[in-house]
């Protein structure tokens, strides 16, 4: 059993289709990484998924039963858009007026833990209007996180912070997948963030889910290269051309892929009189793969 399993799943609106026969398997502990340019319809899914809007065709199954399911319903925490909370309220308030529109037992247990979860629980007491980015953004999560959802769908939740608020949001969704069970769909334009703690990845183009694959897979999947600097940057590309299969000029740099023989490089070099003033392994990250993939899609 998966946590979300979609099927042809469409979307129109005044006849133009936001999604257009969506595919979609979230595997259950996931951190699936939701990943589409804008008006790619990532966030028309996720809307999708909590109801928020109805499908025109398709199918929704979220633990192997509807998502119309009352029951798998209340499973299900998001943060969408915005918290929804009431600035001159502090962050214990807006918490207490959720918990109560849930219908939540021991609303004060219940907060004081997601507020722990979302490293908090100091600031209780503090108004919402004067929290920064970074804590809104936990705030929503907290959220979320009341009822103890078995599902977590996030939108975009990391844009905007900085270093340190980027690191804790991390720390935070691996500690309730790894801890609490919990499953998260999150949607980020912040590619090297979410490969540092996604298990999955879901790519979606003009409304069709064109890749779906696991981080393992994509570890397979994302070429080394070996970047070199001469002298002679011209000559030095043509000299390495005759040697190896796939040698591109980029950003200043040499880039030799799918060669893990270094020494060889500078062999090939040398031989040819070029000074080797920089040489560094490196690997494509899922930005490079997900800019690569969309470039291979407009080529046809």
């Amino acid at each position: 059993m998966n946590a979300i399993e979609i099927q042809g799943l469409k979307k129109s609106f005044r006849g133009l289709y936001a999604l257009d026969g969506l595919n979609m398997t979230v595997p259950l502990g996931a951190i699936y990484g939701f990943i589409g340019e804008n008006g790619s319809g990532k966030s028309t899914t996720e809307k999708l998924i909590c109801g928020h809007l109805v499908p025109s065709g398709g199918h929704i199954q979220l633990f192997g039963k509807s998502y119309r399911d009352t029951g798998v319903r209340a499973r299900v925490g998001a943060l969408i858009e915005n918290t929804g909370c009431f600035p001159n309220s502090t962050i214990y308030q807006n918490l207490m007026m959720q918990a109560i529109n849930l219908n939540l037992q021991n609303p004060d247990e219940e907060i004081r833990r997601v507020l722990k979860i979302v490293r908090m629980d100091g600031e209780a007491q503090l108004k919402f209007k004067k929290c920064s980015l970074g804590m809104k953004q936990r705030i929503g999560i907290a959220m979320a996180l009341l009822g103890d959802p078995a599902l977590l769908i996030l939108d975009e939740p990391i844009n905007g912070l900085d270093t340190d608020g980027m690191r804790i949001m991390r720390e935070i969704l691996v500690d309730i997948t790894k801890n609490d069970g919990c499953t998260v769909l999150i949607s980020s334009h912040i590619l090297g963030e979410l490969e540092k703690i996604a298990t999955h990845y879901g790519i979606i183009r003009q409304g069709k889910m064109i890749q779906e694959l696991s981080a393992e897979e994509m570890e397979g999947r994302c070429r080394t290269f070996t970047t070199v600097k001469t002298a002679d940057m011209n000559r030095a590309f043509a000299d390495l051309q005759m040697q190896y299969a796939d040698v591109r000029l980029e950003e200043g740099r040499l880039r030799v892929y799918d060669v893990d023989d270094t020494e060889a490089i500078v062999r090939q070099l040398l031989d040819h009189g070029h000074t080797v003033q920089e040489i560094r392994k490196n690997r494509i990250g899922l930005e490079e793969y997900y800019i690569e993939l969309m470039s291979r899609k407009e080529r046809g």
